[in-house]
């Protein structure tokens, strides 16, 4: 493994994402089933069988402590959450081609729900930027203290500190407090489209990607279980076969999923409510702070309003470095302190990423619009009104921005 400044850098493999599905699967498919827990009677059997499915997954994570459990109803306040996705075969019941023997976490989203609940952005982390990884308490042994590293990519944290390193890292990176934390492997991104009945997506250009074996024509499509997690994890075969056009690729699936269970009423509905409770508290890891069916069934009252306008999905602006990403720190400053001041998002009309390629495009569009190359003038201010008009180097669409992904024959061998 190669080194800069004396630590380990991180593999730079082929495509090993689990995709974003789960508990999320509002937004990353990852997990955020898990919010979707909403304030419904569950009974008291189901109840009884959802505690105990949720209490044999739970990762206690440094700094969490005892709480007093919420009532149901709207969590009170910010949420931050952070979903990981790992591509780990161990203990996978699905084939998902040779094993790695890795333990990557090459999702990494994180979820802010601002204070008054009328807004929600969801940040997905690039598997290959390079980030400072502070000191991390090892989760083999509570006592000791891994060392802080620079120069490391992110998705090498998990295998190296486990899902806690991964928390302090984002948690460093963008100055925010992440109480709340879960995992998902590809098994449980199979479980949770199974358990949503399916995500309708739109596909510009057919998909054609033997590394994963996703092939999909031109149009509309519904997937669920093994297709769902490899339209998630293709990367040759979307975009320029990067992993940041994969991303916006993802944010077709995510975006898609929340306007199904907001058209569909899933959170009254206490039958599919039950259903992604429990395939989420089976198929996932939660931290010792999420692990609690009031709190989860709180922080699904406190999304169930915000309006689809107002779901945010961008990627973390970066820059090309080596055979990784670096932030683009004067675009991440502007995003990050829009967010964590609870400002109203506006993305840029025209945007550009750190490649050139683009992963989705607008429903009714083939081809992705000329992006103008971003200058020093390209990172507004926030505005006084409460909006911030963000660069055009943060990437992303709301969930009301209905999007095709753009497929290639890249991934063909």
């Amino acid at each position: 493994m190669a080194e800069r400044g004396g630590v380990p850098l991180a593999r730079h493999g082929r495509l090993r994402s689990p995709g974003l599905a789960g508990a999320v699967l509002r937004y990353v498919a990852i997990g955020l089933c898990v919010v979707l827990v909403a304030g419904v009677s569950i009974g008291a059997i189901a109840y009884q069988r959802l505690t105990s499915a949720v209490s044999s997954n739970i990762v206690t994570l440094p700094g969490d402590k005892a709480t007093d459990v919420p009532q149901i109803g709207a969590y009170s306040g910010t949420v931050n959450l952070l979903l990981v996705g790992s591509d780990t075969r161990n203990g996978q019941k699905g084939h998902y081609g040779s094993n790695p023997g890795s333990t990557l976490n090459d999702v990494n989203i994180l979820i802010h729900i601002s204070q008054d609940h009328t807004k929600a952005t969801v940040i997905s982390i690039p598997r290959d930027l390079y980030v400072s990884r502070p000191a991390c308490t090892n989760p083999s042994d509570t006592a000791q203290t891994l060392p802080a590293a620079t120069g490391v990519k992110i998705n090498t944290i998990l295998e190296f500190g486990g899902l806690g390193c991964v928390r302090d890292t984002v948690a460093a990176l963008t100055g925010m407090t992440i109480p709340f934390a879960a995992l998902i492997t590809f098994d449980g991104v199979v479980e949770m489209s199974n358990a949503v009945g399916g995500v309708p997506v739109c596909v510009a250009k057919a998909i054609n990607d033997d590394y994963t074996g996703l092939h999909l024509s031109a149009g509309e499509h519904t997937i669920q279980g093994a297709t769902a997690l490899e339209f998630l994890r293709t990367r040759h075969g979307v975009g320029d076969g990067s992993d940041l056009t994969r991303i916006s690729s993802q944010q077709v699936f995510l975006s898609s999923l929340v306007r199904k269970i907001k058209s569909n009423a899933t959170l009254t509905d206490v039958t599919k409510l039950y259903g992604l409770a429990v395939a989420a508290s089976t198929s996932m890891s939660l931290s010792s702070g999420l692990a609690n069916i009031d709190t989860m069934v709180s922080i699904g009252r406190a999304v169930a309003n915000i309006p689809l306008a107002q779901f945010v999905l961008v990627q973390y602006p970066t820059t090309l470095y080596g055979d990784g990403l670096v932030a683009n720190d004067a675009s991440a400053k502007v995003l990050i302190d829009a967010v964590k001041a609870d400002k109203v998002l506006k993305l840029a009309k025209k945007q550009t990423g750190a490649t050139s390629g683009t992963g989705s495009v607008p429903a009714g569009s083939s081809t992705p619009s000329a992006t103008p190359t971003p200058t020093a003038t390209s990172t507004p201010a926030p505005s006084s009104s409460g909006t911030v008009d963000l660069p055009s180097t943060v990437v992303g669409q709301t969930v009301e921005q209905q999007t095709c992904s753009v497929g290639n024959n890249l991934g063909t061998r």
